[in-house]
């Protein structure tokens, strides 16, 4: 399984109700399509070779016999096809009827497994007809030729890819705790449509997904089943981790297949960070099968914002400023700090950092004008930031102080004898130490707390001046990557919140080019220092982060999921250049980390040492930079 990715998939077919043969010629047309795009697993609806809906039909011999017959055929035809295929049909051991699915892989049937919870409400009525699993002992059944294991206790897994382990599930969308050794749900059903109950499956299933840590595959039967009293709509869903990756249309007068690349790796992550999302309930019997390697296309969608979810984006940044504000407030609360004190430099960091502190002073009740942003122009400032910064202020009608440091940083040059000529390390930071001294003396003076503006990706990359931006009494982005901070600001821009001379400027500082200002502009006063010059792109560094601290994706597959994600925009070599800076800044830099201010945690990724991310300072990144200098 070529980086831990699993193709599945889920069809429906357009069934006749009780014509076996035809069933098959049909579900044999879907096996096809899934060899065609090189499926893992095909999953198919609930009795899908005879049809749900047969009711008392399910006593009468032929169907039964034509059934098993057209299993028989199912499985000759897969001998040469790599899908391993879960089809449902209705079987007779001894004196007893089961509802069953019967797993196929090559040729050979695998196992069958009983539905365990039979439906007798409603429009279902399985008991009429069908023996519970539960009531029956046997281990092994003879069928369509064969013999093979029979039971509710089946695991399938993949002998040569053992994080790829498929537990079967007959019936509707209720709840079914999966053991620890499975990985994947396959689910086979038969569910009507009632009003508002499609969506309500889809939430179901992707809920289950997520408490799990699991990957479901759910088939339903569609329109070929009766409509005397209700109608089947047909749905074919994939759902990972929370999300549903992809899904069938339902009412389609045609059969279907919808398929999805799955993230096992992912999945085994997840459950290392959360040992107990899977339970097993009782002793389960493993059944192998085997998929060649086969190389392929990705068939999923990546996310170049994984920090910021595809739907609700407004809502999700929404949140992250409610969280921010009242975090703000609490601490507030706690230090019983007549003022904030923060610097306002005219960029995305500190005019984020402002709005959440207007936001927490206004939900308390508090003036504005405790309040004190100070701008402190320097070598490196320019006009517009300069302008900006001074013009956002008065807006927001917060205290606005304006403390130039040309004068202490080049009498500190002085002191220190450093050549002002030389722009430097030294040249840089001494500036930036200044600014810290002046907000933290200030916040001293005015019985203040410093409001820190750095943000989670300048954590991450070490991009802060050691004792100085790196230092607050309060770090309120600290939880915030770098693009959702650009995010954060044009929303907040358009949200009707504030004037509209606010909104204009914080527009004009979401389009500003990311710098530290701290070396002097271009001869036409322009921003000469930009920030994704020398360090790379925030973007990816940002994608970099989701999939190195808060999944533990190797070097590897970080780049082939990069190279999807930002296809068209970043070819492989950039991508490479970056994550080979991002591990070496990562390593080098957690000496930082180690001793962060305090600060909210607002998404999956906080590199706090008190509990979100501990890693000792001395820690050695060659591993992970050798794996991608071997990618070069």
């Amino acid at each position: 399984m070529e980086y831990g990715l699993s193709r599945l998939a889920s069809a429906i077919p357009r069934l006749a109700l009780a014509d076996c043969e035809k069933n098959l010629d049909t579900i044999v047309r879907l096996i096809e399509r899934a060899e065609e795009v090189h499926a893992d697993i095909l999953v198919l609806p609930e009795l899908s070779l005879s049809g749900f809906s047969c009711a008392d039909l399910f006593l009468q011999t032929t169907l039964l016999e034509r059934a098993e017959h057209a299993l028989r055929e199912l499985i000759a035809h897969t001998r040469k096809l790599r899908p391993l295929v879960a089809v449902g049909l209705p079987i007779k051991v001894g004196t007893r009827l089961y509802n069953c699915a019967a797993l196929v892989s090559k040729g050979k049937l695998l196992g069958v497994v009983p539905k365990s919870s039979l439906a007798s409400y409603g429009e279902y009525a399985d008991g009429r007809w069908y023996s519970d699993a539960s009531e029956c002992t046997l281990q092994e059944i003879s069928l369509a030729g064969e013999t093979a294991p029979f039971g509710s206790d089946l695991l399938f897994q993949c002998a040569n890819y053992p994080a790829l382990t498929a537990q079967v599930v007959i019936g509707g969308s209720s709840y079914t705790p999966m053991p620890s050794d499975a990985t994947v749900l396959l689910q086979l059903a038969a569910e009507t449509a009632q009003v508002g109950s499609g969506m309500q499956r889809k939430r179901a299933l992707a809920a289950q997904s997520n408490r799990d840590r699991s990957a479901i595959v759910y088939a339903s039967a569609g329109l070929g089943e009766s409509s005397t009293d209700a109608v089947f709509a047909g749905q074919g869903l994939i759902a990972e981790n929370g999300h549903i990756l992809c899904e069938t249309q339902r009412f389609s007068a045609d059969s279907q297949l919808s398929f999805c690349d799955v993230d096992l790796e992912l999945l085994e992550k997840e459950r290392l960070h959360c040992p107990h999302a899977s339970q097993s309930l009782q002793a389960q019997r493993i059944v192998q099968f085997e998929l060649p390697n086969v190389t392929r296309p990705l068939a999923r969608m990546v996310s170049t914002m994984p920090f910021l979810p595809d739907s609700a984006h407004n809502t999700h940044l929404e949140e992250i400023f409610t969280i921010q504000t009242a975090a703000l407030r609490r601490r507030f609360e706690a230090t019983k700090s007549k003022t904030a004190i923060l610097g306002v430099s005219g960029g995305l960091d500190s005019a984020l950092a402002l709005l959440v502190t207007v936001g927490a002073f206004d939900c308390m009740g508090r003036d504005r004008a405790d309040i004190i942003g100070i701008t402190m122009p320097g070598f490196g400032t320019t006009d517009k930031t300069y302008q900006n910064a001074i013009r956002l202020m008065q807006a927001l009608g917060i205290t606005l102080r304006e403390i130039p440091i040309h004068k202490s940083v080049s009498q500190h040059f002085a002191d220190i004898g450093h050549d002002s000529s030389v722009h430097d390390t030294t040249y840089e930071n001494a500036q930036a130490r200044e600014r810290t001294q002046i907000l933290m003396d200030l916040s001293n003076k005015e019985n203040g707390l410093v409001i820190g503006t750095g943000n989670l990706s300048e954590l991450a990359l070490g991009f802060t001046t050691y004792g100085a931006d790196h230092l607050s009494m309060y770090a309120i982005n600290s939880g915030v990557p770098k693009t959702i901070v650009r995010r954060m600001v044009e929303h907040l821009a358009k949200s009707g919140t504030y004037p509209e001379v606010a909104s204009q400027i914080l527009r004009d500082i979401a389009e500003t080019p990311i710098s530290p200002e701290l070396l002097p502009p271009d001869s036409s006063g322009k921003i000469k220092q930009r920030t994704e010059d020398l360090i790379g792109p925030y973007a990816l560094h940002d994608f970099f982060l989701y999939y190195i601290v808060r999944i533990g994706f190797a070097p590897r597959k970080i780049v082939y999921l990069a190279e999807s994600a930002f296809a068209g925009k970043y070819e492989r070599p950039e991508i490479i250049k970056w994550l080979k800076l991002f591990y070496h800044r990562f390593f080098t830099q957690q000496f930082k980390r180690s001793c962060m201010p305090d600060g909210p945690k607002v998404g999956p990724v906080s590199l706090s040492p008190r509990g979100s991310w501990l890693m000792p300072s001395d820690a050695v990144g060659k591993a992970w930079l050798h794996e991608v200098e071997d990618l070069e």
